[in-house]
């Protein structure tokens, strides 16, 4: 879909029948019987059914293969290769074609990458929870959502390296495991520099105070300072000036060292009053900060439609809603990439 928005031409190939699994994973379903989880990721898209037994759907696959810039395929190990659509051979055969294959667990694991799975496997629930509670995995499939992205940025990496006359690298390659892994960031290398175990730190953060969720007089507030001289306006501003002028927590190591007594003492302040009172002064004083929306309230700030989701950012555009199944089989059949020319217009309108 990211592709899509910035105006790749997208062929998606389902299965006959049901299609992408994602269509049934309901309610709620949209009035055309789409369920909203496939309508968040699949706008701008052709749908093309195709079955791997019958001769003509792999000599259409061939075709389009052969027209093609990008693969980009989730198949386990051996599935295209039976097929006679396996990676290297279409590679061999189309020597501009850049082919992506995004697993759960690596080319060579035939495992199954689902989100939750991969949040337990990456170290991400075991940081993510509160202090003393259980593991807890992130409310929305991110693992799925970042390995999407770390795909969109590799394919449109061989692109580029291509077009500069580069040797690039056209067989790529995305784990949802390495993906996951990798956007530990601090977190990891926390672990790596101390040779120590990473733990959860609920709504707090493990290398900076104060940074995490307050509970004000109506609502939860998240206070995040990144800096020293946000500190002491972050003090001055919440009222507590000896705070502000204490030396050993001036700095972020010395804050860090008395995270309880810093905390403690916003945390009784904070309570004190309504979060919109602490939000217009910490905002006026250069402090981030912020409320816990719910998210509905959170989509009133964005550009979002029940049918198409989340508009994309720029330079990316929203061409069409997402296909039902199959809708542009027969122009597909019939004209091949060229049906992009006939689909677009009257989706689009």
């Amino acid at each position: 879909m990211i592709l899509a928005d910035l105006g790749a031409d997208v062929i998606k190939i389902e299965r006959p029948g049901t299609g992408d699994e994602t269509r049934g994973w309901g309610p709620p379903f949209d009035e055309r019987g789409e369920s909203a989880y496939f309508l968040s990721v699949n706008r701008s898209k052709l749908s093309v059914a195709a079955d791997f037994a019958q001769p003509a759907d792999v000599e259409l696959l061939e075709g389009l293969i052969a027209g093609a810039d990008v693969v980009v395929e989730n198949f386990r190990p051996g599935t295209l290769e039976r097929r006679g659509l396996g990676a290297d051979a279409m590679l061999a055969r189309h020597d501009k074609l850049i082919w992506c294959t995004i697993t759960g667990f690596g080319l060579d694991s035939p495992r199954l990458g689902y989100d939750f799975v991969v949040q337990a496997e990456s170290g991400w629930m075991a940081i993510t929870g509160d202090v003393d509670g259980a593991p807890s995995k992130v409310g929305v499939a991110l693992a799925d959502v970042l390995a999407g992205k770390d795909a969109a940025i590799a394919v449109l990496g061989a692109i580029a390296g291509r077009a500069r006359g580069r040797n690039a690298e056209r067989r790529l390659a995305v784990s949802l495991i390495h993906s996951a892994t990798a956007a530990l960031v601090n977190v990891a290398q926390n672990a790596l520099v101390t040779g120590a175990e990473a733990k959860r730190w609920g709504n707090a953060h493990p290398n900076l105070v104060p940074y995490q969720l307050f509970q004000a007089a109506d609502r939860p507030l998240v206070i995040a300072v990144g800096t020293d001289a946000q500190f002491r306006a972050c003090a001055r501003t919440l009222g507590l000036d000896a705070l502000a002028a204490d030396a050993s927590v001036a700095t972020n190591a010395g804050r860090l060292a008395a995270r309880e007594r810093v905390i403690g003492a916003i945390a009784s302040r904070v309570q004190a009053e309504r979060a919109e009172h602490w939000m217009r002064l910490l905002d006026a004083a250069g402090v981030p900060c912020g409320v816990v929306k719910p998210v509905l309230e959170a989509l009133r700030a964005v550009s979002a439609s029940p049918l198409t989701g989340i508009a994309p950012q720029a330079p990316g555009a929203l061409r069409f809603a997402p296909p039902t199944l199959d809708e542009h089989g027969a122009a597909v059949r019939a004209h091949g990439w060229a049906a992009f020319v006939r689909a677009e217009p009257s989706a689009a309108s």
